[in-house]
């Protein structure tokens, strides 16, 4: 065997883990043992999506602590609208964790109650403070701890957007900045882009943006009152609208496996696709299409 043959060998021996990383970091999947709610904002008070979240995290014995960091400025937290809030949930009983301190939030002493939690909710607000406060800190690592045991987080607005890989409206000037500084999120569902009050504001074209620059990514739209629930590679939406599915294909509920109507619609170029899913619709991450049942 020549010395040429040997590094060419080595050569392929060591590429092929580089692009296995690479391939699975295209991949688009939840976590296998968690579960995550994500919340389009609007009104949330008695519906499927809370009480889901409540049974999920273990109901009448669940352990929650509730994150406001996206909503509180110079740490001033609306204790008394959070207790109103989450007794309108069915939970009165939850722990507050906040701060605006990374080198805080990487304490052990910080991270406790989440040691101790069955779920965990973010509130709305702008999702970068959350970014500031907790990516890459302890509290990050005891989230992914948290699902890895099969406790369930939740978040609404920018509470959903910060569970995804990459920020949309991720920028400290205005939330009408789709491709901001701040542009990484916490990764519990990865190759991921998601928006947030999407009908409602008619955002609906505002992910093209996003997807332009990153084809690579799942881009998921959720309107108000309505959520989705991830766990692994599923996908299910709950609430009252709809979510708007950005993967460069199209599907509608008219299409059989004996006929399909799509063939007869002009549609517009795959890159500026969508379509809608609604409550009970299921959705593989992974394989990037709807389920039918």
């Amino acid at each position: 065997m020549t010395r040429l043959t040997i590094h060419f060998l080595l050569f392929v021996i060591f590429l092929i883990p580089i692009e296995s990383a690479a391939q699975e970091n295209k991949i688009t999947t939840g976590n296998k043992n968690g579960t995550l709610i994500a919340i389009g904002g609007g009104e949330i008070g008695d519906t499927s999506i809370m009480k889901e979240f409540r049974k999920l995290a273990g109901g009448d014995s669940a352990k929650i602590v509730v994150i406001p960091t996206a909503f509180v400025r110079n740490n001033n937290i609306d204790t008394p609208l959070l207790k109103r809030n989450f007794k309108e949930y069915g939970i009165p009983n939850f722990t507050i964790l906040q701060t605006s301190d990374s080198i805080e939030a990487n304490t052990d002493d910080f991270v406790k109650p989440i040691k101790e939690a069955t779920g965990i909710y973010f509130t709305g607000g702008r999702h970068w403070r959350i970014a500031d406060s907790y990516l890459n800190t302890k509290v990050h690592k005891e989230l992914l701890k948290l699902l890895n045991r099969g406790g369930v987080i939740a978040g609404s607005s920018a509470g959903a957007t910060i569970q995804g890989s990459y920020l949309a409206r991720g920028d400290t000037k205005n939330n009408q900045i789709m491709m901001g500084d701040h542009e990484i999120g916490f990764g519990f569902i990865s190759n991921i882009t998601i928006d947030q009050h999407v009908l409602t504001r008619n955002r609906q074209f505002d992910m093209f943006t996003i997807l332009k620059k990153k084809p690579e990514l799942l881009g998921i739209g959720i309107d108000e009152s309505t959520a989705i629930i991830v766990k692994g590679d599923i996908l299910e939406v709950i609430g009252e609208s709809y979510v708007l599915i950005y993967d460069q294909a199209f599907w509608s509920s008219e299409s059989s496996d004996l006929y399909d109507h799509n063939a007869q619609k002009e549609l517009p170029k795959k890159d500026q696709l969508f379509y809608f899913l609604k409550s009970g619709d299921k959705y593989d991450l992974r394989e990037r299409k709807v389920i039918w049942e």
